[in-house]
Formats: C-alpha cells, sequence, structure tokens
C-alpha cells in the first residue's frame, strides 16, 4: 500500500553562527539550518538516505514562510500566492547541500522586506536577542508499507514545498485535530514530526540565556550607580527659565544637592576606573609572564657580549704594556677603540717612534763633525794676537 502525505519536521536554527551581508546594496541576515538527517525514523516513517539524496535539492530557493501558511484552516503550499501573502517576511532558503548524513542550507532574511510587516520585525527581533527559533520543514512523499511493525512506512518520491520559520508555535497541527492540505483539489493527510535532538538544542539556549543573565546582574550594581548619578547631575527634572535657573543655583540647598550628585558621579566612575585598572594589571602580569623566557635570553646574550668584550680588551691592554708604550693603568682607562687602533702600530717589546725623523730613514746631520770647542780655541788666540 502508497499513499502521498505531507509531513512537517521540525527542528531548530543555530542563530549563534549568523552573519550579515549587503546583496544587491541591500542588507540580508543569513542563519544557518539543518534538517532531515539520513535514516532517521519519526512517527512511524524511516526518511533513507537514498531517497533524500534524490529529493534532498528540491529545497533550493524555495520560500521560508513566517510559520505554514493556512487558507480557511487549510494547509497550502508556500509557493501558492495566498500563501505567499500570508506568510512572506522577505525570508528564502538557499545553499542546500548534503554533508555527513544530513542536510544542511541557509536561511537568508532580507531586512528591508522584514520590516515591512509585524512578523518580519518579530523574527529580527528574536535574531537581535539570541532567542531560540524553530524550523519546520514542509515535504510531500509516497509513504510506502515495509511490512515491518517498524518502522511501518518508508518515505519515497519526495519533494520539499518549503522551510518555514516557526516562533511561537509547536508546529502545525496534528493529524488527529482533522487538519489536512488540499493538494491539487484533493485534501492529504498531514504528519508533524519532531527531531529529538532539538530538545537539546533547547537546553543548551536555555543555558546561554542564564549565563548571560548572571552576567549582566554581575555588572547591573556598577552600571545602576552611574546612570543614576549621571541622570540625577545633569537634569532636574523640570524645565525652568533663565532667570529660575540663576535662582535656584544661587540656593545653598541646590548647592548642596548638586554637591551629591556629583559626589556619586565621582564615586561610580572611580569604581569603574578600578575596575579598569585591574583588567590592565592582570593584563600586564599576564604578558610579563609570557616574555619571561625572552627577557631571560637576551640577558643571556647581552652578559656573554659583555664579557666577550672585556676579554678582547684585555688583550689590547696586554700588548700596549708590553710594547713599551703605555703602563697598565692608563691602557685600561683608554676605551676598546682606540686601544685597537694604537695595538696595530706597534709590536711587543719595542717602543712605538714618536717622530720619523728619530728614525733610520731620517735626513743626514750637516753639522755631524762641527767642534764647538775648536773653534771656541782658535777665536781666543786670534783676539790675543
Amino acid at each position: 500500500m502508497t499513499k502521498r502525505v505531507r509531513v512537517n519536521i521540525q527542528t531548530t536554527m543555530n542563530t549563534k553562527g549568523l552573519r550579515k551581508e549587503k546583496r544587491n546594496g541591500r542588507d540580508v541576515i543569513i542563519i544557518p539550518s539543518a534538517t532531515l538527517p539520513d535514516g532517521v525514523i519519526m512517527n512511524g516513517i524511516r526518511y533513507p538516505a537514498e531517497e533524500i539524496e534524490k529529493s534532498f535539492h528540491t529545497l533550493e530557493r524555495t520560500p521560508a514562510p513566517f510559520g505554514h501558511p493556512m487558507i480557511n484552516g487549510q494547509f497550502v503550499s508556500a509557493r501558492d500566492p495566498e500563501g505567499i501573502n500570508i506568510g512572506h517576511v522577505g525570508a528564502w532558503n538557499e545553499n542546500v547541500r548534503r554533508d555527513k548524513g544530513r542536510v544542511f542550507l541557509d536561511k537568508v532574511i532580507d531586512v528591508e522586506v522584514a520590516n515591512r510587516c509585524e512578523n518580519g520585525k518579530r523574527l529580527l527581533d528574536a535574531i537581535n536577542e539570541g532567542k531560540p527559533i524553530h524550523t519546520s520543514t514542509g515535504l510531500l512523499a509516497n509513504l510506502v508499507e515495509t511490512g515491518e511493525k517498524e518502522p511501518k512506512w518508508d518515505a519515497a518520491d519526495m519533494f520539499f514545498d518549503h522551510d518555514a520559520i516557526l516562533l511561537d508555535e509547536e508546529g502545525a497541527a496534528t493529524p488527529e485535530q482533522g487538519v489536512g492540505m488540499f493538494v491539487n483539489g484533493q485534501q492529504i493527510e498531514v504528519i508533524n514530526s519532531r527531531l529529538e535532538e532539538q530538545l537539546d538544542e533547547e537546553m543548551n539556549w536555555m543555558v546561554d540565556s542564564i549565563v548571560r543573565t548572571l552576567e549582566k546582574q554581575a555588572r547591573l550594581p556598577l552600571i545602576e550607580r552611574i546612570k543614576t548619578a549621571l541622570v540625577e547631575a545633569f537634569s532636574t527634572g523640570r524645565e525652568t527659565s533663565r532667570e529660575q535657573e540663576n535662582a535656584d543655583m544661587a540656593n545653598e540647598n541646590e548647592k548642596a544637592e548638586n554637591e551629591t550628585r556629583f559626589s556619586n558621579l565621582e564615586k561610580g566612575l572611580a569604581d569603574m576606573a578600578k575596575t579598569v585598572e585591574g583588567l590592565g594589571t592582570v593584563v600586564a602580569n599576564a604578558i610579563a609572564e609570557a616574555l619571561k623566557p625572552v627577557t631571560t635570553t637576551v640577558e643571556t646574550l647581552s652578559n656573554a657580549h659583555k664579557a666577550q668584550e672585556e676579554a678582547a680588551k684585555t688583550v689590547l691592554v696586554n700588548k700596549i704594556v708590553e710594547a713599551g708604550v703605555l703602563s697598565k693603568e692608563s691602557a685600561e682607562a683608554m676605551p676598546a677603540a682606540a686601544l685597537a687602533e694604537l695595538a696595530n702600530k706597534v709590536q711587543p717589546g719595542k717602543a712605538a717612534p714618536i717622530n720619523p725623523a728619530f728614525q733610520g730613514n731620517a735626513v743626514e746631520d750637516e753639522f755631524k763633525d762641527y767642534d764647538l770647542n775648536a773653534a771656541i780655541d782658535a777665536a781666543t788666540k786670534k783676539e790675543s794676537v
């Protein structure tokens, strides 16, 4: 036995993974979503991997209406003109793919179009507030009996009509409520299913919400004190004329109140400064700890370099002292660069020449054979005669 049915499969969008883009100059929000794992069994229906593989691409560029559109209590296709008018909030499905046994897709929401209707605005508010947003995939399928007790049916020849966005409904009405869907003039059965993993996703959202609430409560006292001080300091609570303002400022009681307000503001700002200072200390300590290995390495290299310079200078000092050019104390007082230049001009054990005139290549002395005493004696004898 085979029968044609519509199935709504409810799951949850991953609002944490949303991103924003510009398309044709328009702002859009893109939210990852997923549906229909391979081989999942819901309400006695099994969805074989090979059947999903044949049909999942029909979800590409389908509408993402706000809820499953209904007319006169009957489900209609989201592609039906009246269905579009009822549920369109500027959203559609794209980038449909199948990976690791699961169908994934992106919900794209045109922000401008969403802002044109009340449900679109509610959707944007829920996204901004990080609320869990359910989706429900509407598909048509033939149910083929398996001959087994469980599952009783295998889904075949599936066609995806849409993937709706749900904010405040559990999903479409159940078959037991007698709600069906007209397809080509014929009413068919509607089956609503929910993936069990949705319960875990909702628990995660609840935990995240609690954590965010606790964080806000921890900051609330400081924020409220600053806000109260600012409001009281810069607002008198009523409009007054220039003359009245001058009169109020002259009043001693008003002055006292202003001083109290600014004192509260100063205290609030001081508390904030302490908080910032504490954060700065934590960051500074973390950076100092992280730089310890680098500092130690630099210090070791610096000490090694200093020892090397001192050893080289000692060699130069010894060389100059051995050459008899300078005393050890004088040589040690000289810079290393000057010692190196002087050491290049001397040989160990020999004094450096002071002037080239005293070396072997000096000009010959023209008075070397002149006897001064003999010249004095000759001059004396000449005077006596």
